[in-house]
């Protein structure tokens, strides 16, 4: 199977090529147009800033690549963000997969702390991504902006907000936690998205 993971610059990547590579896959790391699209399968990774980040997929192109691929993608993470109509960080325009901005987390409790970081459980609606999932299951979180919870909302967690904790539309995937940090869960996750 030919995995590609897309090459920008976020953080987090080798990880993700990592918890693949357990998985008996060795993806490439590639921002090539013609690598991208010749995949099988495409996954967009991604920890750092919305605007910034934003910049750098349209001064590279990778933006309209991204958009127009037809194979699977699996968005992690800044890449769920990235994947909506715009983020409150940096008043971001993003690629607009899904028709939904993404917040900026509000505290209403001194408890309320911001990054939600760690772990918390996802309820899932049964798709894809969670095949064979059948109760709450804890993955882990690192993020100050989330998504809310919209008609392509996959799984949802709650923490100061309901929130979407994955998407799905079409061939486009993406989770807000991180699969490749999520233990034996993240793993399942990641081996439903190449099983896609």
């Amino acid at each position: 199977m030919n995995i590609a993971v897309v090459k920008y610059n976020a953080g987090n990547i080798r990880s993700v090529i990592g918890a693949l590579t357990r998985l008996g896959v060795n993806p490439i790391l590639t921002d090539n147009d013609e690598e991208l699209r010749r995949a099988d399968k495409v996954i967009f990774p991604g920890v750092g800033e919305a605007s910034t980040t934003m910049e750098y997929l349209k001064a590279h192109g990778l933006d309209r690549i991204i958009r127009d691929l037809k194979q699977p993608v699996l968005g992690i993470c800044l890449g769920q963000q990235l994947m909506c109509s715009r983020s409150d960080e940096g008043n971001a325009e993003c690629l607009g997969i899904f028709d939904v901005p993404v917040l900026k987390f509000q505290p209403t409790r001194h408890e309320d702390k911001v990054p939600h970081m760690g772990w918390n459980t996802i309820e899932t609606t049964g798709q894809d991504l969670f095949k064979g999932f059948t109760k709450p299951e804890f993955v882990y979180f690192v993020h100050s902006f989330y998504v809310p919870v919209c008609e392509w909302t996959a799984a949802k967690t709650e923490y100061i907000v309901p929130f979407s904790a994955s998407l799905h539309k079409d061939n486009f995937y993406a989770t807000q936690f991180h699969p490749e940090k999520s233990g034996p869960t993240g793993e399942r996750i990641l081996k439903n998205f190449l099983d896609i």
